[in-house]
């Protein structure tokens, strides 16, 4: 395919997510046939990053371009997605989630605006609890305050570029600090992030229902004060909660 005519890039870091996957990539298509644009302008990159199950091969079967990285950090794996896309726009999303069908529509609209500079779907969770709306309060004033959210995660390859990509120093909040990167060199061209709400993605709960409902609110007051906890403590538990095996 012809580099000129990829638009959006939408990349996906998977480490053993054959029971995710499929999902995503399910809708993924629908909203493929839902662009208004030409659907071949939309690329799906799959970063394999040292799966050890049938995620290569789900991804190739449904035609994705599937490459590896064999670093373990996920800001490495996205930048390695990054690195070969061919959109003007990229995207990000886990392998656990799944998009509305009026995904890259939305994207292409809001990106097209000078005065946007990156944004993201914003998310829904699969199941709800007392716990888990808990914690979804607890980070809903930050994001209101900043802007930034998750779910698709976007903006122009330029962009990408300009900040550095992810910061592959962290193996965990490089999200946050992308996004934080990107409002400030908005704000120097008069640009903001959006959220954009009518299409949120919806997200699994594996992460509650491996370690509890009420785990986040916990692990966010531990992010708070994590420059006064050991760093050799802080990398124990983000290697137990984000590169754990257990829970893909």
């Amino acid at each position: 395919m012809d580099i000129s005519v990829i638009r959006l890039s939408l990349i996906i870091p998977a480490h053993n997510e054959e029971d995710y996957l499929p999902r995503l990539l399910d809708t993924v298509e629908i909203a493929r046939e839902s662009y208004q644009g030409d659907s071949s302008a939309i690329e799906v990159i799959v970063v394999d990053n040292m799966s050890t199950d049938k995620t290569a091969e789900i991804a190739r079967d449904r035609g994705c371009t599937v490459i590896e990285e064999p670093k373990r950090i996920i800001a490495a794996v996205r930048n390695r997605g990054a690195s070969i896309a061919r959109g003007e726009i990229l995207l990000f999303t886990d392998a656990d989630n799944w998009i509305d069908p009026n995904t890259f529509n939305a994207i292409d609209q809001s990106i097209s605006s000078p005065k946007v500079v990156a944004g993201a779907t914003g998310v829904h969770l699969e199941r709800m609890s007392l716990g888990i709306a808990a914690a979804y309060m607890v980070m809903i004033p930050m994001v209101w305050i900043t802007g930034m959210d998750t779910g698709v995660v976007f903006c122009r390859r330029a962009d990408f570029e300009k900040i550095g990509g992810y910061n592959e120093a962290r193996r965990f909040a490089e999200d946050v600090e992308f996004l934080w990167d990107l409002r400030k060199l908005g704000w120097k061209k008069g640009q903001r992030l959006v959220r954009l709400r009518s299409v949120k993605a919806t997200t699994s709960t594996r992460k509650f229902d491996r370690f509890g409902d009420w785990h986040y609110v916990g692990l966010i007051l531990v992010a708070m004060i994590s420059w006064l906890i050991p760093k050799r403590i802080v990398e124990k538990m983000a290697k137990e909660y984000w590169y754990s095996d257990q829970d893909h």
